[in-house]
């Protein structure tokens, strides 16, 4: 076998990802090597339609398949899912950065608050009960 780079085609990787089965077989696939047969014995949809979502994670670079007889084994390939991370890690510095800021927003406008509050709470205990002198009244009308 030549040596040869791959490239990832990051919408064949997504396709196979948008799948709910498909993610599935890959969680499946993270303990290791295992039997397209017992892959397929571990959900409630037919060995055809397996074999299409092996097909298709295969296409994607996402898995690979090994045959032994008249076995098929496939193992997990993690290039294609550290390129998706790679390209994921720009949003993830993104969204931290960005709740960082709010969070130290929301704590500031909280600090001011309770300090607001807090002066607001002395001013009232630390005025002197309004009293009326005994020799005026009040007009009412």
């Amino acid at each position: 076998m030549r040596n040869r780079t791959v490239t990832y085609s990051p919408e064949a990787t997504f396709s196979a990802l948008a799948d709910p089965t498909r993610r599935a077989v890959l969680d499946l696939l993270r303990k290791g090597r295992q039997p397209a047969g017992q892959i397929a014995q571990a959900f409630p949809i037919s060995r055809p339609a397996i074999s299409k979502h092996l097909r298709l994670l295969r296409r994607a670079h996402l898995v690979n398949e090994q045959r032994e007889g008249r076995n098929r084994f496939y193992h997990l390939n993690p290039g294609p899912l550290k390129a998706v991370d790679s390209w994921l890690e720009q949003y993830r510095r993104f969204w931290s950065t960005s709740l960082s800021n709010l969070k130290a927003f929301v704590e500031a406008e909280y600090a001011k608050e309770i300090a607001a509050s807090r002066s607001s709470v002395r001013r009232r205990t630390h005025r002197a009960p309004h009293r009326r002198s005994k020799g005026k009244q009040r007009n009412v009308e």
